[in-house]
């Protein structure tokens, strides 16, 4: 299907007028678009359309756009009572809930109102765009144009290609999303596309952790936040979105992977849900929240406990430097023993990758009554987080908290975990983006900038991967697969092959 649309662009329909659909119609007008809002609560579109003519007024009080720019915005923007007034437009996107065969009807029942050279889209962010277009007469012409909330100001876009999809659909709204001003990401028909994909990651591993019992949810986001250097810990996140729209979510995607162990939900979720602990929204979730401000609970006091001296153990030499030149870099530090074994008072600290410190103690001969693990992976400047086996003695372990707390970082002590909670999510990240590239849903270029542009990432899945080196990747995840047993750490061949050639993980396969 070619697609021939007005040098202006074409006149879009928008069907569905709430956060989503209006934010859409409001930057759709302010690019100079004439949109068509329809809903089938009119006064849900009256009100989209007064909000959007209100931000454009705020937009030139604060010299964002001139006074005639906003009033000929506002006036592109106009009211419809009913899906017959959609005739004449070269596009519709419709962001009504996201239920299959209520987007599949709607659809179906546009067809004869556009004509055969109209365009429709779909915002879904879960649902199957190939399901949704099987139900059109001209499924060539149906394509996903998921935008992200808030609209005007998120700006990623995923133009999703159905398997019927044709090509000059992707390429006319690719060349649309750029219009407008965001950042088109042409990707492939399978669940969560691309950024939601990716997101996986993130999300599941610190529930798992949550759920294993090795830190509480507070900790945890304290850790991803400090340490590795995400802008939100995964259960502010969780807590910001609402657990009914991501349990979900969750579990849809499980789902369309058939039970795809990297994507499989966890019992927390549903459990919160099911007691309407859902966020924000409802004022409790991980979180409790006063007046939109969450209580967060208080972080456990360094004790001023000392050990008479340090040994650190010497089977990652790299971590056992980093970890000599922490220990002698402050004030009032005890003494680190150079001996290749320990002496009877030493506490021992041991920098385990993707081990627990009951196994990294006993490969080294060390007493685990007096060791404990430091996660050595980047990010000793801003958090450390440590880990006793279950039968450290709790004197050690004040100390090895009182010890490194002087060093002026904050310490976080979790429950032993293969892995520590940094290792075991960047390697889950990693591994994801990898599969994302392997499925070819969309280029290794565009999967980094997407998810950095999309969540927020201090890095995308391939640089980060890229930074910590493929070949650790691949020790994290053979580790924490040993541990576990479970398939969900087995390395994707996108990560498996680049770390054998020794490339970086954005290289794309060479074309034939």
């Amino acid at each position: 299907m070619d697609v021939k649309w007005p040098s202006g662009g074409p006149r879009v329909g928008l069907v569905g007028a709430g956060v989503m659909g209006g934010g859409i119609a409001q930057l759709m007008a302010a690019a100079g678009l004439e949109v068509l809002l329809l809903d089938t609560d009119a006064s849900a579109a009256v009100a989209a359309r007064e909000r959007a003519a209100a931000r454009f007024t705020r937009a030139v009080e604060k010299g964002r756009m001139t006074a005639s720019a906003a009033g000929a915005a506002a006036g592109r923007l106009r009211v419809v009572a009913a899906l017959g007034d959609l005739a004449g437009c070269g596009l519709v996107v419709e962001a009504i809930a996201e239920q299959l065969e209520a987007k599949r009807a709607l659809f179906e029942t546009l067809e004869p109102i556009v004509g055969d050279d109209g365009v429709l889209a779909t915002n879904t962010s879960a649902l199957s765009v190939t399901e949704i277009a099987a139900a059109c007469r001209l499924p060539e012409r149906v394509a996903g144009l998921h935008f992200f909330n808030p609209a005007p100001l998120m700006k990623v876009v995923e133009v999703v290609r159905g398997v019927r999809t044709s090509p000059h659909v992707v390429d006319a709204l690719v060349d649309l999303v750029a219009r407008v001003g965001h950042r088109p990401f042409a990707v492939r028909d399978l669940p969560g596309f691309l950024v939601n994909h990716a997101g996986r990651g993130y999300i599941l591993e610190a529930l798992r952790i949550l759920g294993e019992g090795v830190a509480s949810a507070a900790d945890i986001d304290r850790v991803l936040r400090d340490a590795a250097g995400f802008p939100m810990g995964p259960f502010e996140l969780l807590d910001l979105t609402g657990l009914d729209v991501s349990h979900p979510v969750m579990e849809s995607i499980y789902r369309q992977f058939y039970e795809e162990p990297r994507f499989q939900p966890t019992a927390e979720t549903a459990r919160r849900l099911a007691a309407g602990l859902v966020g924000r929204k409802s004022s409790e979730g991980f979180y409790r929240y006063v007046e939109g401000t969450a209580i967060v609970p208080a972080e456990v006091e360094p004790p001023p406990d000392r050990p008479s001296a340090v040994w650190v153990g010497r089977r990652n030499p790299e971590a056992h430097a980093a970890l000599v030149r922490l220990l002698t870099s402050f004030s009032g530090a005890a003494d680190v023993e150079a001996a290749a074994t320990p002496s009877a008072e030493a506490l021992c600290l041991v920098a385990p990758l993707g081990e627990d410190a009951t196994t990294a103690a006993l490969a080294e001969g060390l007493d685990p009554h007096r060791t404990i693990a430091v996660d050595p992976l980047p990010g000793f400047d801003r958090r450390l987080t440590i880990m006793a086996t279950p039968i450290t003695d709790a004197s050690r372990r004040r100390q090895a908290h009182g010890l490194l707390a002087a060093s002026g970082r904050p310490v976080t002590l979790i429950a032993d975990s293969a892995g520590f909670i940094v290792q075991r999510v960047l390697a889950t990240v990693v591994n994801v983006g990898c599969e994302i590239a392997q499925r070819r849903i969309a280029a290794p270029a565009d999967i980094d900038d997407a998810v950095t542009l999309g969540l927020g990432y201090p890095r995308g899945p391939l640089a980060l991967g890229d930074a910590l080196g493929p070949d650790l990747v691949m020790t994290l995840l053979g580790r924490l697969h040993q541990a576990s047993g479970e398939a969900r750490y087995r390395p994707s061949p996108w990560l498996r092959r680049r770390a054998q050639l020794g490339v970086s993980l954005r290289t794309p396969d060479v074309p034939e």
